[in-house]
């Protein structure tokens, strides 16, 4: 105790300041993270302590600027920690200074926790001027309570090498080098006797945001033995961490990232500033851009396994999740085409990887790129008996082979850009695919997704996997006025788990010819404060999505010079509150008018 509170004096709590452990645990300005960072440690090796195994902690803010930073914490199979340990992680980080003690002798009493119990904590940072400090900050909490720390590594290794501690191995050898050598054996495996294939197929761009997954992937190449060769933009050596680049920056700006030129054809990828991100893209003889997201890549492999199923003669139950950020193209083609279980869950992680465990195949992709694939330990026992089988024929063996390669290739603890790449590539050699030819299984409708900053994020619920709100009031039925007059139109408005944001989504089917004004245009309002002293909602924000149009510069300009009356009009047809109105956003294919 007197060692804890002597250390905690060195991270000070800024009194009054409060945070929430939310979706990706503690992100914020990483000025105000040193005392979080402390308690976490903390935390961590009395998690470590409850359940006799190892603890990860992950210092990084993910896709943020470079100027935020943040904290998570990671359970003993990889997974994200347990909600009731999120709610103490949030207790912790807000009790003032004079209560960390009692808070925490709280905590032990209602956890039993046995203090005498050993801890060991793996410690993980990204590569953020400030994590060098914070990630201290971390071991002095893991030190003042008697654990023991190992490592700095990339948040996937991280929850990978937490995973094969806790699984003595079984899982894989707990050291990066082990990590390079699991994924890059069985890449080699899978594509060493694809036949045909030119060096072209083996050539990949890859974006590394500047951020630490471009250090780790130059490592791991050595391993691949030119099986695959990368040539690697944004490594770190010069520019900002996600700044105009990285798979957010692509999947947002629907463009390549700073530094990259394409020659028409050649595939892409960039990872986010973690690397538990990853999209594909590429560009075709007209230099027009084709984002490949987390949707196409989780159709890409399913497609994969499904045949590989198909050909093993296995019956397991394969389905796909997602979330309210699918395109409805994709659904509509695993469910109608491939006649794949498609299970919506909330935006998250830890909600996608939960529902995916309910499944004997469980793929999981968020549409900016993160996700993964995990095998239940029935599917995993099945496909190794039939391996093994010596009188199955030899199509089934050579599935079951495929299927074993596949599973040792995938990070199944968590989204994993490193590994999500191999994998792909791997399954595009073996199907003697193109980008092109993937790009093609089916056409994205018209989207658009805008964020808005607001006061207050919390005055929007949502229900339906948030893909509709219940408040404030009125909101939904005005959404749905607008979405019902176009065809296969869909739109909705969520709180981020992240930042103090709104985010705005709308997606329609597109029109044949060349028009101007594309039809599906929606119209959304979003609240930043309950009811004015009128009783009337406060509209700070009226977002004009417009969706899968073309028109020249000039005609842009016309149209936007009489689309006030109009804009007007609509809304009063539409009978919304909107007393007051900051700014109007308005986009246009890749760039905006206000």
């Amino acid at each position: 105790k007197t060692l804890g509170y002597m250390k905690s004096a060195h991270h000070p709590k800024p009194v009054g300041l409060v945070l929430q452990y939310g979706t990706a645990g503690f992100r914020t300005c990483a000025k105000k993270l040193d005392h979080i960072m402390f308690r976490m440690g903390l935390l961590a090796t009395l998690r470590s302590k409850k359940t006799k195994a190892t603890i990860g902690v992950m210092v990084t803010a993910s896709h943020n600027p470079e100027e935020d930073n943040g904290v998570k914490l990671v359970d003993p199979m990889g997974e994200m920690v347990t909600p009731a340990w999120e709610g103490y992680a949030t207790e912790l980080a807000n009790a003032e200074q004079e209560g960390l003690l009692p808070t925490l002798k709280d905590l032990i009493e209602r956890e039993a926790i046995d203090m005498a119990q050993e801890a060991n904590v793996f410690v993980g940072k990204d590569t953020r001027c400030s994590s060098e400090s914070l990630s201290k900050a971390v071991m002095d909490g893991v030190c003042a309570l008697g654990g023991h720390y190992n490592g700095l590594v990339t948040t996937p290794q991280l929850h990978y090498l937490v995973c094969c501690q806790n699984t003595q191995g079984r899982y894989g050898e707990a050291t990066i080098k082990g990590y390079y050598q699991k994924l890059s054996q069985a890449f080699i495996q899978l594509t060493k006797n694809v036949p045909n294939r030119t060096d072209d197929q083996k050539t990949l761009l890859v974006d590394g945001a500047n951020g630490i997954g471009a250090l780790k992937v130059s490592e791991m190449e050595t391993y691949l033995k030119k099986e695959l060769q990368l040539s690697l933009f944004n490594d770190g050596s010069s520019g900002k961490l996600n700044h105009l680049c990285g798979a957010d920056f692509v999947k947002v700006q629907q463009r390549a990232p700073k530094g990259v030129e394409i020659s028409a054809g050649e595939r892409c990828c960039s990872y986010d500033g973690d690397a538990d991100r990853i999209v594909y893209y590429y560009t075709d003889s007209a230099s027009r851009f084709h984002l490949l997201d987390g949707d196409k890549i989780a159709t890409l492999i399913s497609t994969y396994l499904k045949d590989l199923l198909t050909q093993a003669g296995l019956d397991l139950q394969i389905a796909v999740v997602q979330t309210a950020y699918a395109n409805g193209s994709s659904t509509r083609y695993l469910e109608d085409v491939m006649k794949v279980i498609v299970r919506c869950t909330k935006t998250g992680v830890k909600h996608l990887h939960h529902a995916a465990q309910e499944f004997d195949i469980g793929i999981y992709f968020e549409a900016n790129g993160h996700g993964t694939v995990l095998f239940s330990k029935l599917a995993e026992e099945k496909i190794q008996q039939l391996a093994r089988d010596s009188n199955a024929n030899d199509e089934r063996k050579r599935a079951a082979f495929t299927l074993h390669n596949t599973i040792n290739l995938i990070n199944q603890t968590v989204g994993d850009a490193m590994s999500d790449m191999l994998l792909i590539e791997a399954v595009l050699a073996i199907r003697g695919m193109t980008v092109q030819q993937w790009d093609a299984i089916y056409t994205d409708l018209p989207n658009r997704q805008l964020k808005v900053k607001v006061a207050d994020r919390r005055v929007i619920d949502t229900t339906d996997a948030e893909r509709r709100t219940v408040r404030p009031e009125g909101l939904q039925e005005a959404i749905d006025l607008l979405v019902k007059k176009y065809r296969r139109a869909r739109s909705f408005v969520r709180p981020s788990g992240t930042e103090d944001v709104v985010r705005v989504y709308a997606e329609a089917d597109t029109q044949v010819g060349s028009v101007s004004w594309h039809p599906a245009l929606l119209l959304i309002y979003v609240v930043s404060s309950p009811r004015d002293d009128n009783g009337a909602f406060l509209c700070v924000s009226l977002i004009r999505v417009c969706v899968g149009f073309n028109c020249s510069e000039k005609k842009w300009e016309n149209d936007r010079k009489r689309g006030g009356g109009r804009l007007k009009k609509t809304v009063g047809d539409m009978q919304l509150h909107t007393n007051v109105i900051d700014y109007m956003h308005i986009v246009l294919g890749g760039g905006y008018y206000e």
